[in-house]
């Protein structure tokens, strides 16, 4: 996680539910600097607290939409996408409130962007409701999460660093972890950016079944 300012208001965490189950997050704040981070904080205990007490995705992401409808005078949101991974079996099971696609890799095969159905961002209305949906990833598959401060990475003349330069990144390398893929696509925006301002926060996760 690279924040634009001195603090930044993305955030990702992964956390062990039980001994079979990795809950994962990543998400995007509205807004930077202190307000965002704070609100950010409350967001991240949130999902975990309602992760922990046994929801699958999509109720931890009703039930956190409600808590921070309840308690919102700055009238800010967040946009997320919260995962939890059957360990023993590769199974993920998913919820997305308004966040950036997931892309998933398969042994064999290319990273692929994954379309799945946004819900509505947290915080922005009462009452909402979000759809689980599942995927499966074999021994050696990798899942990609970011933030939008990824594909909408700016250079000095206005381009966005966008989903293809990403997808480019991702299958140009060959890594066989999280460490080294990370790393590489980092270098990958960083060079595209050159010497333009970083205006977003840029945060990524990755996750590899062994």
């Amino acid at each position: 996680m690279n924040p634009a300012r001195e603090v930044g208001g993305d955030f990702y965490d992964f956390f062990l539910i039980d001994d079979d189950h990795l809950g994962m997050v990543v998400a995007d704040v509205s807004g930077k600097g202190i307000p965002a981070a704070l609100f950010m904080m409350m967001s991240k205990i949130l999902i975990n607290n309602f992760a922990m007490m046994g929801g699958d995705p999509a109720s931890v992401l009703e039930q956190t939409n409600t808590a921070i409808c309840q308690n919102n005078e700055e009238d800010m949101f967040v946009t997320a996408w919260f995962g939890i991974l059957q360990i023993s079996t590769g199974i993920i099971t998913a919820a997305n409130a308004g966040h950036e696609y997931p892309i998933i890799k398969n042994p064999g095969k290319g990273f692929e962007v994954y379309k799945d159905k946004h819900g509505f961002v947290l915080g922005g209305m009462e009452d909402m409701t979000y759809k689980n949906y599942e995927f499966r990833l074999e021994k050696g598959g990798m899942l990609f999460l970011y933030t939008d401060g990824v594909p909408e990475a700016t250079n000095v003349y206005d381009e966005l660093f966008g989903t293809e330069r990403l997808l480019t990144a991702l299958n140009s390398c060959n890594a066989d972890g999280p460490v080294k893929l990370l790393t590489h696509v980092r270098s990958s925006v960083n060079e595209f950016v050159g010497d333009a301002d970083q205006f977003d926060d840029l945060t990524m996760m990755g996750i590899v079944i062994l």
